[in-house]
C-alpha cells in the first residue's frame, strides 16, 4: 500500500468519473448563474422593491459557491484517489439545498405577498 504522501497512477476510470463529476457541478453553477440573470432582467418587479436584485444576487452567490465547491471537490478526490486515501466528505451538496430551501422559502413568501395583495 503505497504511503501518506506517495502518488499512484489510478485507474482512469475513476480519473475520469471524477472529472465527470466536477464538470456536473459546474453546470450546475451555470444554471443557478443563468436563473439569477433571468431573475434581474425577464421578471416583472415583485410586491416589494428591490427584491429581484436580492434574488438574483442570491442565486449568482450560490453560483459562485458551486463552483468554487466543484473545485475543491474534485482536486480532494483526484488527491485521494492518488494517495489510496478514503474520499473526503462532501459538504457542498448541503450548502446547495440549504440555499435553494432558503430561496424557494423567500420565493413562498413573495407568492403570498403577491396574491394577497
Amino acid at each position: 500500500m503505497p504511503g501518506d504522501d506517495e502518488e499512484h497512477e489510478p485507474d482512469y476510470r475513476f480519473t475520469l468519473a471524477n472529472e465527470r463529476t466536477f464538470l456536473a457541478w459546474l453546470r450546475t453553477s451555470l444554471s443557478l448563474l443563468a436563473a439569477g440573470v433571468a431573475v434581474v432582467q425577464l421578471l416583472p418587479e415583485f410586491a416589494v422593491p428591490g427584491t429581484r436584485g436580492v434574488v438574483g444576487g442570491l442565486l449568482a452567490a450560490l453560483a459562485v459557491v458551486t463552483a468554487a465547491g466543484g473545485v475543491l471537490r474534485w482536486r480532494g478526490v483526484e488527491a485521494a484517489i492518488r494517495r489510496g486515501r478514503p474520499l473526503p466528505r462532501q459538504r457542498l451538496p448541503w450548502v446547495l439545498a440549504a440555499g435553494l430551501v432558503v430561496l424557494a422559502l423567500f420565493g413562498l413568501v413573495l407568492v403570498a405577498l403577491r396574491t394577497a395583495a
